[in-house]
């Protein structure tokens, strides 16, 4: 079992999405699949930004995916060699023990792309549990506008700020989410917190002024 994390615009679905379409090319099983808690396409399929989608399977929080690949192999004989899971951070800790025990149980690949932690940079539990038991963890890098690697994935409102409270879970696209390194994402929230207290502190700086 894989988890490939990186942050939001890192560029996970479109490697997942070449990953299937080599697989095709060489005639091998595979399935993808992505939790439907991911709202953005009305439809099922997984989309890149870069323009590419496939159709993959829907998984729902009380879908047991030990039990879809019994199935198949009880009713189709049929042993799925790579499963390619999207947005697998919003998978159960319960649904992450079931992909082991596909691995595990009937020799199949599986490969998680997600994101690590959410907009507070806390771990999402579908990602905690894959850093717990995964056999193969690898970052996608992707660079913030200074440079450093990004860490963060900022949730953002309407001016362009970042948000501090709120669900965990928000599906948004760029409107919604950047991704920064840590040192911007600190800084930004500085920059906020001395911009609120400007309206505050600017009366009283006026008046000692005009008393000088």
């Amino acid at each position: 079992m894989y988890f490939r994390y990186g942050t939001m615009g890192s560029a996970k679905t479109a490697l997942l999405l070449t990953t299937a379409y080599n697989f095709e090319e060489r005639n091998m099983d595979y399935m993808c699949m992505k939790p439907v808690v991911d709202t953005r396409e009305s439809r099922n399929i997984i989309h890149s930004r870069i323009g590419i989608e496939r159709e993959c399977q829907w998984i729902y929080s009380n879908t047991d995916l030990y039990q879809v690949a019994l199935d198949l192999y009880e009713s189709e004989r049929r042993i799925v060699d790579w499963y390619l899971i999207d947005e697998a951070q919003f998978l159960t800790e319960r649904q992450v023990d079931q992909l082991s025990r596909v691995v595990d149980d009937f020799g199949s690949n599986v490969i998680c792309y997600g994101l690590r932690t959410d907009f507070q940079t806390h771990l999402f539990e579908g990602s905690r549990r894959l850093f717990e038991i995964a056999d193969t963890i690898d970052e996608i890098k992707s660079t913030c506008n200074c440079g450093h690697k990004t860490i963060v994935n900022a949730r953002i409102d309407a001016n362009g700020d970042f948000v501090e409270e709120g669900a965990q879970v928000e599906i948004g696209g760029d409107d919604r989410y950047v991704a920064v390194c840590r040192k911007c994402w600190r800084n930004k929230h500085i920059e906020q917190a001395s911009r609120a207290q400007l309206p505050l502190d600017f009366p009283h700086d006026k008046h000692n002024k005009s008393r000088q």
